[in-house]
């Protein structure tokens, strides 16, 4: 039986949001205390984590999604200093990739994370994006698209001060633009890695043949699409293609938004004045919607028990046994539950297991679009042809 680094004091309890706090309490009480004093330098010797390969790109088997820590998307923006502390944690704990895009606040996430990691240039990869229409004087978003070629020149410029590098590591388009020609997006891209400016070139959530367009012109080295328990929509063809092009996926949103931890249920509410939980309009989330989901939590819950692991980390193992190229990147905000997270990377599954808990899950039906109308609607979206 596989072992997690959490020890478990019942494998028979369930996992509620009480029992995750439960598990993690001793480390919690220990993180706590040592926040205030953890050093801002970069740790001597940083832990060795599994590696994989996002087309030619080394990263760690698991990275770290930036977005929730001050972009307001789920939760108030966390303090600075200690973000800063929880990223130079992921980083000695062997994390090497790292998420943010210029629209995460917009712009604050990527100042946070190019601050953060300074100290560890050379050793980490950062991933970031460009692709939306954001009034620069005001840092307003306009809701529309922008990926012409002199606005992803103008993105990279500002991107690179923010982020504190001379070299982007992996740069995506957020969105496909429904009005510049793909072509025009990888060949702007390409002439950027030639300068030495970017390393790598990614998409987000792109249509199938835009992918294999933008592909032909500058090799894609990553996609990064939603893939989790909640939403196997890329087991229909986007993997196969992914496989076949040599094509790396990283994962958001590996724990569904944090419903797939099983800390949320029809109780759970996203409307806490301060800021805007982008679940509040999210079709999954709605009360209704998560009382007829919880059937994949009562899964993830039998499974946690055999396992001796938590619902979190058995469904980041289901994940990283799909294929040996994805990477997930889960994001939080606290140290306890990167920790968690981490300790998906010692849950192994046997073939007969896996198979098993796939067919399982399969048998879930699973209720409620994964994004609101205007996100869907983007997402899967093909490029205008070049004339």
């Amino acid at each position: 039986m596989s072992k997690t680094s959490i020890n478990k004091q019942n494998a028979n309890d369930s996992f509620s949001l009480d029992r995750r706090e439960f598990i993690m309490a001793g480390l919690a009480v220990a993180a706590t205390a040592m926040l205030p004093h953890i050093a801002f330098s970069a740790p001597s010797k940083p832990k060795a984590l599994a590696r994989r390969k996002l087309g030619s790109l080394e990263v760690s088997a698991l990275g770290l999604g930036c977005m929730s820590m001050n972009s307001g998307n789920y939760n108030p923006p966390r303090d600075k200093r200690e973000m800063t502390r929880l990223i130079h944690a992921a980083v000695d704990r062997g994390i090497t990739y790292f998420d943010t895009a210029e629209v995460y606040g917009p712009f604050v996430n990527e100042t946070l994370v190019g601050e953060a990691l300074v100290p560890f240039k050379g050793k980490v990869v950062i991933g970031t994006k460009f692709g939306w229409d954001i009034d620069y004087l005001t840092g307003r978003r306009t809701g529309g698209l922008n990926s012409r070629p002199e606005h992803i020149r103008a993105v990279v410029e500002a991107s690179l001060k923010r982020l504190r590098v001379e070299t982007i590591d992996l740069l995506y388009q957020h969105r496909v633009d429904p009005k510049v020609p793909i072509e025009d997006v990888a060949g702007t891209v390409k002439g950027l890695i030639a300068e030495g400016k970017v390393k790598h070139f990614g998409l987000s959530e792109p249509g199938i043949q835009t992918l294999r367009r933008a592909h032909a012109v500058q090799p894609v080295t990553a996609v990064q699409n939603e893939y989790s328990l909640l939403w196997r929509g890329p087991e229909k063809e986007e993997l196969a293609i992914f496989e076949e092009l040599g094509i790396g996926l990283v994962a958001w949103s590996p724990l569904g938004v944090g419903f797939l931890t099983g800390a949320i249920d029809e109780k759970t509410r996203f409307d806490k004045p301060g800021y805007t939980d982008y679940r509040l309009t999210n079709p999954r989330f709605t009360p209704e919607a998560l009382k007829a989901n919880m059937p994949l939590i009562d899964l993830l819950r039998e499974w946690a028990r055999r396992k001796e692991a938590t619902p979190a980390q058995i469904a980041l193992a289901w994940l990283l046994a799909q294929k040996p190229w994805i990477v997930p990147i889960p994001g939080t905000t606290s140290l306890r539950h990167l920790d968690e997270d981490l300790g998906a990377l010692a849950v192994n599954f046997t073939p007969t297991e896996l198979g098993e808990l796939n067919n399982a899950a399969s048998r879930i039906v699973v209720h409620g679009e994964r994004l609101r109308k205007g996100l869907l609607e983007m997402s899967g979206q093909e490029a205008p042809l070049k004339n």
